[in-house]
């Protein structure tokens, strides 16, 4: 039970990633809060959890409104007794094509919000509670297109690449009080939604960006409970690949 008395809030956790994080923390003794859009689907991954003898709860928000993020991170540590672990996972698609040069400022600005300026609102309200808990860890889901941009994905690659500078910020500013803040910088994840009708042919070029394979959500959450856990108390202010080592090679094509 490496996270037995934890208590944590998981962003964008009714699938995908933050899914495996929670039930990951939850079977390390972490008491969860899971949140997101979907109330169905949230309340499923607390009925998983708790079946299995976890400590769950769903709580919806609208990461994308200043006084939601707060309201969230009081609701959670008011449930759970106090808030030790946040991450940050929830993130806007990369949607379409949106190259600089024909950037809608809409789309922008929606992407920036939901993956840089919410981490910052929520570590904001998360922070005291850390401080009361004399220690805290905050870990930021980011991606390796802040350092290996794709053609079309402007906002996104320069949301994740201010979320890492981010990390680097609360790492500093923190550190006297026990808060640790890392980022992972994550590879190709699959999700089960999003890639249902994968071709052969892109699933080729996807494990080409790959020395490995693609990823899978566990190995994102095993990464996150490593980070959250007094494991990695001489850890701060990192950014961790996870991503079959994609960022250090080119494999078949330019990730």
């Amino acid at each position: 039970m490496r996270l037995a008395g934890e208590t944590a809030l998981v962003t964008g956790s009714t699938s995908g990633i933050g899914a495996a994080v929670v039930a990951m923390f939850a079977r390390e003794g972490a008491r969860v809060v899971v949140t997101g859009r979907n109330a169905a689907r949230g309340t499923a991954v607390v009925d998983r959890i708790v079946q299995a003898g976890g400590a769950a709860r769903f709580l919806a928000a609208d990461l994308t409104d200043e006084t939601a993020c707060a309201g969230l991170v009081e609701e959670a540590a008011q449930w759970l007794g106090g808030l030790t672990v946040l991450v940050n996972n929830a993130a806007a698609a990369t949607g379409g094509n949106s190259p600089v040069a024909t950037l809608d400022s809409a789309r922008w600005e929606q992407v920036l919000r939901v993956n840089l300026t919410s981490p910052a609102w929520l570590s904001r309200s998360a922070i005291p509670h850390m401080r009361r808990a004399g220690h805290g860890s905050i870990i930021n889901i980011s991606s390796r297109q802040a350092e290996r941009a794709s053609v079309g994905l402007a906002a996104y690659v320069a949301s994740k690449g201010g979320l890492n500078a981010l990390t680097r910020a609360i790492a500093v500013e923190n550190a006297r009080d026990g808060i640790r803040c890392n980022a992972l910088s994550v590879g190709y994840v699959v999700n089960a939604r999003r890639d249902a009708d994968m071709t052969p042919e892109q699933r080729r070029r996807l494990e080409g960006m790959h020395l490995t394979r693609l990823g899978e959500p566990d190995d994102v959450a095993y990464a996150c409970v490593y980070l959250a856990s007094r494991e990695s108390a001489f850890v701060t202010g990192a950014l961790l690949p996870v991503d079959g080592g994609g960022t250090i090679a080119r494999g078949l094509v330019l990730g």
